[in-house]
């Protein structure tokens, strides 16, 4: 028997918002209704693309659409505080993007707004819900490694970005940090939680944001992470997590692998592969499919991307500007989402 349709909503118009959309489309239990923009051209070029039978030029009508089961918000991160909760407010489920917003405090300000709500909103990590990431952290949780001991991630964009780009706008949360950043922090907080202790160091901008960081987290029990992002850089995008009983190795594309090698103690390696039935490296469909699943079920969150497992990623990244001298001027964005477009999810 075919699973009822979920009805989804678009909020922005953005590179990212296209590739997610490219995806949900293919999911035969999903059907996009609606898309909406701050400018109704963009918006009725979109849902044109898409075949998208609504089109708004606010988000507003988007969100008191009583058509609409759940919206994607897929603007810039300095304007996910007010999309997403204007569109909780109006009663729709919500997947977000990341970084889930500009700092912990407007994260809680969702949280608290979905529960006395009873919506659900998760975070749209989707490094969380790939296959193989969750193959890899249930071998982790196993003890195939024993105990985690250190874990390395690294993700960097050659770029360069020039000064008009929104990468190096600090209105628009610009820099490598809430962009690229939040990869290897969920990667290791996915792995060990949320740290005891956040040390970093960065490269600003003549505009005020983080051309690169490095940080390193700890953990009480001795656990620590060596972190790196960048947009003046392409790395590796690979990640390691040792153990005291072995070693994953991630050779690249870390959040969406194509595979990782276990290495233990005494054993001949072990090579992991994604499974070519679970379509591309890079797609969206499963956190897609996650969110679908949970509103099928009457969740109002995702045990893959827990909100609390959100918000402590958010305070981690609060940490982190904190130390380097970066300051957002403003944390209400009054730009146009079609500026947000996502980097290319292709490691280097």
């Amino acid at each position: 028997m075919a699973e009822q349709k979920v009805r989804w909503g678009i909020l922005a118009t953005g590179g990212i918002a296209a590739a997610f959309t490219a995806d949900l489309v293919d999911l035969p239990d999903a059907e996009v209704v609606a898309v909406a923009s701050r400018r109704q051209e963009s918006a009725d070029a979109f849902a044109e693309r898409f075949g998208i039978p609504r089109a708004y030029g606010d988000w507003t009508s988007l969100a008191e659409d009583g058509d609409i089961d759940v919206v994607y918000v897929a603007t810039p991160h300095s304007a996910h505080r007010e999309a997403a909760g204007l569109c909780l407010e109006a009663g729709r489920h919500v997947l977000c993007e990341k970084a889930f917003t500009l700092n912990a405090r407007e994260a809680a300000e969702l949280v608290a707004l979905a529960k006395a709500r009873g919506s659900f909103l998760m975070e749209a990590m989707w490094m969380y819900c790939n296959p193989l990431v969750r193959r890899l952290k249930a071998l982790v949780d196993d003890g195939a490694i024993g105990e985690v001991r250190h874990v390395q991630a690294d993700f960097g964009l050659a770029g360069p970005f020039p000064p008009s780009h929104r990468l190096r706008d600090p209105a628009q949360g610009g820099g490598a940090l809430l962009d690229l950043g939040v990869y290897p922090v969920s990667f290791a907080q996915l792995l060990l939680g949320e740290p005891s202790d956040v040390t970093a160091r960065a490269t600003l901008s003549a505009e005020g944001v983080d051309l690169q960081t490095g940080a390193l987290l700890s953990w009480d029990n001795g656990a620590i992470a060596s972190l790196h992002c960048s947009i003046v850089g392409g790395t590796a995008t690979a990640a390691s997590i040792t153990g005291s009983a072995g070693r994953i190795d991630v050779p690249g594309g870390f959040f969406f692998p194509e595979r990782f090698v276990l290495h233990r103690d005494g054993r001949d390696p072990q090579e992991f592969t994604a499974d070519p039935a679970d379509g591309p490296r890079n797609t969206l469909r499963h956190e897609a499919a996650e969110v679908m699943r949970a509103l099928r079920a009457g969740e109002t969150e995702s045990p893959l991307v827990p909100l609390e497992g959100t918000l402590a990623v958010m305070r981690t990244l609060d940490a982190v500007p904190d130390r380097v001298g970066v300051r957002y001027p403003g944390e209400e964005s009054t730009g146009e989402e079609t500026a947000g477009e996502a980097p290319e999810l292709t490691p280097a």
